[in-house]
């Protein structure tokens, strides 16, 4: 049986975190989602997989390779133009002659609930029950099968979502060519599932265990946390007398935990990081390779991307830095708002009391800046002195 991953979208909702990559490669737990997503597909027993890709390719590509490393054969689509799921899916008539999983490449499901749904008789799809399906597109069933398929909607008639995971045969392919374009001008995989489930045979459906999505920023920082939660301790770097580690903490290779510094997993440290002295880690937190966090800084439920730089007496809560960002001292991020609501950023509600800003790659702070909760900065932005910076920061600019 083949997988195919739907991979070649940007991720618009999830900028300025794709100004430099795909969504897929955004990372969890110190790795791409895609790829907690393959390994998860490995487990089922899947071998052979094919993502689809688009919008920076070449990283996928050039991550993944064959798929060696991970026990899997993977081949590569690629979708030149971005014209919707129904499109994408299409493209993999020319190597697929059986049934077969197609799924989005931006959502964490486990092993037992792919190989259920594979066990299905096709067509079926994969569904969950979530507390707000407004943002998703929501189900109805009769029976074991599909009745209704709803696009987003303010008032969804269930609380069903589309999981973004189907299993289906290579009919499919005659169908999704003689679909018409949405009024957004795109093909729809969901138009193709309204068909099927109007077939003689109807479409069936498997109720996940569990599902996670990656929508918005913040749903980066729910996956991670989720990721974490099943960390194993290892610690392959250098503990240097007085640094305390507390909980399932990983720490890779040639990274120095210095003296008075106290991690509390789960923490996961990648490779080359010089950690402290004296600064305070706190649980759900992803530090990447080549990271430095230097002394009395203090982070908590965070991802720190490759090669960010937080080193002296910042505070960093719920929030997403990108790469290569450098936080001056003094530095510190709000994470709540004073009036105890939850946070929006760009006017949209999130769902949290606590968040922090989302902060794109290649950043730079002077001492004693201030960041408002729900705050979005784009790449490359420069940020003076003593400046309160707060709403949505163009890439590029110079905030004196």
């Amino acid at each position: 049986m083949k997988a195919v991953i739907l991979a070649a979208g940007e991720g618009c909702r999830m900028r300025p975190l794709t100004d430099n990559r795909c969504k897929v490669m955004l990372p969890a737990g110190n790795r791409p989602i895609l790829e907690h997503l393959v390994a998860e597909l490995a487990g089922a027993g899947i071998r052979d997989v094919v993502i689809a890709v688009g919008y920076a390719g070449g990283q996928v590509r050039s991550y993944f390779g064959d798929g060696r490393r991970w026990g899997v054969a993977i081949e590569y689509l690629e979708e030149r133009r971005q014209l919707g799921t129904a499109h994408a899916a299409g493209l993999a008539r020319k190597v697929v002659d059986a049934p077969f999983l197609l799924m989005n490449g931006d959502i964490i499901i486990g092993r037992d609930d792919i190989r259920a749904l594979a066990a299905m008789k096709a067509p079926a799809m994969a569904v969950f029950e979530v507390e707000d399906a407004r943002r998703l597109g929501s189900v109805e069933v009769v029976d074991g099968k599909i009745t209704g398929i709803h696009e987003k909607s303010e008032n969804p008639p269930t609380r069903l979502a589309n999981a973004g995971l189907y299993y289906l045969a290579p009919d499919v392919f005659d169908i999704i060519e003689s679909l018409p374009a949405s009024p957004r001008g795109e093909f729809e995989i969901t138009d193709c599932l309204k068909l099927l489930a109007g077939s003689p045979s109807g479409l069936g459906y498997r109720l996940l265990d569990a599902w996670m999505d990656i929508g918005f920023p913040w749903d980066l920082l729910n996956v991670n946390e989720s990721v974490l939660a099943g960390l194993a301790g290892d610690n392959q770097g250098r503990l240097e007398a007085g640094a305390v580690v507390e909980g399932p903490v990983q720490i890779g290779k040639n990274t120095v935990i210095r003296s008075g510094s106290y991690i509390r997993g789960p923490v996961v440290i990648g490779e080359e990081c010089d950690i402290g002295p004296g600064c305070y880690i706190r649980p759900s937190t992803s530090i990447d390779d080549g990271c430095h966090i230097g002394a009395f800084v203090e982070i908590k439920n965070s991802i720190i991307m490759r090669g960010s730089k937080v080193p002296h007496q910042n505070y960093v809560g719920d929030s997403i830095v990108g790469e290569n960002c450098n936080l001056g001292a003094g530095t510190r991020i709000a994470n709540l708002r004073f009036d105890d609501g939850t946070v929006r950023v760009r006017g949209i509600d999130t769902g949290r009391r606590k968040f922090g800003a989302v902060i794109g790659d290649g950043v730079q702070t002077g001492i004693n800046v201030t960041i408002d909760a729900g705050t979005c900065i784009g790449r490359g932005v420069r940020i003076w002195p003593g400046a309160l910076v707060r709403g949505d920061i163009a890439p590029g600019t110079v905030i004196q």
